[in-house]
């Protein structure tokens, strides 16, 4: 069967099934070959807080039949917990100046933007609040400073995203785009990385929201669809 194995599963994943759970639902259970995190009724709830592209067979099988609801965490605020660097040493933790958005959820949905246009497929970004644990490992893991994120926890949900259709989704544009566009425009006016803006606009293509309409430049134009 193709699921999460319990020995594996992370706490973050762990306490948002916890947190998603109603009396009666089934945890864990089997539906047309797989172990779906929650069933509940007639639909099925998968939680993922990582790479999409994991689940891209599951949810294109799954959707034929089923109504799936797609839940994807983003840290809308974050405490860094380190732990001690030598046993004598006392942990440290910090909270984040960052806050995690939305339209971060792009960075994952170019595994699969059509699913959006299916009727049985949902998806909800949770904002929540989350500690993540890092271990020091040295040079292992320069990109951190040398200290490895090893546990995420949930604190909190604070709000709950559902989109249901290309046209959900569409509401993230900002509203002072004007008629065409490049990602730089899309970048600037969400106050996002390009690489974002860049995949924000693939999926928003792939739903039938925006129309590649031309060039300037090297830079692709786009207008709403």
């Amino acid at each position: 069967m193709n699921h999460i194995g319990k020995l594996n599963e992370q706490p973050l994943h762990k306490a948002l099934k916890a947190w998603y759970a109603q009396p009666g639902d089934g945890i864990e259970a089997s539906v047309d070959g797989y172990v779906i995190d929650i069933v509940q009724g007639d639909g099925l709830v998968e939680i993922q807080t990582g790479n999409f592209s994991a689940l891209k067979g599951k949810l294109l099988t799954l959707v034929k039949d089923h109504p799936v609801r797609l839940v994807y965490p983003i840290a809308r605020e974050k405490w860094l917990f380190k732990l001690p660097r030598k046993g004598w040493d006392a942990p440290r933790r910090r909270k984040s100046p960052k806050q995690g958005r939305v339209v971060e959820v792009f960075g994952e949905l170019v595994s699969f933007p059509q699913l959006l246009q299916e009727k049985n497929f949902t998806l909800e970004v949770a904002l929540i609040q989350e500690e993540e644990v890092r271990r020091y490992v040295g040079k292992k893991a320069w990109y951190k400073n040398g200290w490895k994120t090893v546990e995420r926890r949930l604190l909190d949900v604070l709000e709950r995203r559902v989109f249901g259709t290309p046209g959900d989704v569409a509401t993230l544009l900002p509203p002072g785009l004007p008629e065409t566009f490049t990602t730089a425009d899309l970048s600037q006016a969400l106050d996002i990385p390009r690489w974002l803006a860049q995949k924000m606009a693939y999926c928003l293509r792939e739903m039938g929201v925006l129309a590649h309409v031309g060039k300037r430049g090297n830079a692709f134009l786009y207008e709403r669809a």
